[in-house]
């Protein structure tokens, strides 16, 4: 079986979007299936520089392929007429298209060339289905969806979700769709859980006798930290004391990431936080595994890897009831779930960091769940199944 993966980017800049193409295609790769993987340079929005990649030609990697083609001329919108040109040209050398992207232009036309090729193709939405990520410039997305989405979605095998929830309540614009729940996978930290503490004490000089709370993720409006900041200011108010980590950035929006460093800094968690920027590799797995407490409140999340992460990495999770594995999270006991306001949050994480019993309790929990329900090989599996029902 030959699979196309197309994807805007694997610039891990961009979080859980290009981890799911670079954790599935090697899983798929083990299981037998020929891979190769479409995508661009891109690297970031603004004044990033693009990928140090050969373009045009594929490079090998675990297993599989990965062809890298020019991002231009504006990379914020990802697009590429080389890649296309390749797909319109070898589409019919391949048996599915899994697309993961829309309201990009180059997964849009992605779509459209599978479609005038008779390539089946599955479509997965990041989560840009949900009626709250519509409301992002909305008139222009109406728009982009009556002319150009809507056929892509009436014309895909498949809609892939990450959960139910996202399911529910995606908007199919009148479309009805074929849907399709495989959750992402998270790949274990690859060095004793343990040995995490002491790599972060090493790099930030963090206090080992307080506990660490972690906030991994895009530093964006829709990942509540204006619920967060508040409520772990009232936690200090209150004599908690407890050491803040904040690891992301925003290549999209700057900005906001400046706004919320100055809102740290003005404030009282000044002396209790440590901004690390984007992370990766060993560090992101030690931090990860240091945490006490992992904590993403967002206002919608069609999955959370970063939640899944924590979890596999043994760390109990706070998060909000807008993140779409929230029902899976209370089930099997890994971490706490707020409501959308600082008052259930502040009083959650009050509960979590003052009785580390139940913390280390709902860590093992959470790890024992990720490993049986996130691994890439049983994601593999039931992707495959998949593919061998909707391909040619």
């Amino acid at each position: 079986m030959r699979i196309l993966q197309i994807v805007p980017s694997i610039s891990l800049i961009y979080g859980g979007p290009s981890q799911m193409v670079l954790g599935l295609a090697p899983a798929l790769a083990r299981a037998g299936v020929e891979v190769v993987v479409l995508t661009t340079d891109s690297n970031g929005d603004i004044d990033q520089k693009p990928m140090e990649v050969p373009l045009n030609r594929p490079v090998e990697q675990d297993g599989y392929q990965i062809i890298y083609f020019r991002c231009a001329p504006f990379r914020r919108y990802k697009f590429s007429l080389d890649l296309l040109k390749w797909l319109n040209r070898h589409a019919c050398e391949f048996d599915l298209a899994h697309i993961h992207a829309l309201f990009s232009p180059v997964s849009t036309a992605a779509a459209t060339v599978c479609r005038i090729s008779k390539l089946p193709y599955i479509l997965r939405p990041l989560g840009t289905l949900d009626p709250a990520d519509l409301q992002k410039k909305k008139q222009l997305k109406q728009l982009y969806a009556a002319i150009l989405e809507r056929p892509n979605l009436a014309g895909a095998a498949a809609i892939h979700f990450t959960s139910v929830q996202e399911a529910k309540i995606s908007e199919r614009f009148g479309v009805a769709t074929q849907d399709l729940m495989i959750p992402i996978g998270v790949i274990p930290p690859q060095f004793p859980l343990q040995k995490g503490r002491s790599v972060v004490q090493s790099k930030y000089g963090i206090p080992e006798d307080v506990p660490l709370v972690l906030f991994m993720s895009r530093i964006d409006p829709k990942k509540g930290l204006n619920l967060l900041i508040p409520a772990l200011e009232k936690l200090l108010e209150t004599g908690l004391n407890f050491h803040f980590v904040l690891a992301g950035t925003n290549p999209q929006d700057p900005d906001y990431e400046q706004q919320i460093k100055a809102q740290i800094q003005a404030s009282p968690m000044r002396s209790h936080t440590t901004l690390t920027g984007f992370v990766t590799g060993e560090l992101k797995s030690a931090l990860l595994q240091a945490a006490d407490l992992f904590v993403l409140p967002s206002y919608y999340e069609n999955f959370g890897i970063a939640v899944a992460e924590a979890m596999v990495a043994g760390t109990p999770v706070v998060i909000s009831d807008q993140v779409h594995i929230c029902q899976e999270v209370r089930d099997s006991e890994s971490g706490w779930v707020s409501t959308m306001d600082v008052h259930s949050l502040t009083e959650l994480l009050q509960t979590a960091l003052q009785n580390p019993d139940e913390r280390q309790r709902r860590g093992l929990r959470a790890r024992e769940y990720a490993l049986k329900n996130y691994s890439w090989n049983a994601i593999a599996r039931q992707t495959i199944q998949a593919y061998h029902r909707y391909s040619r």
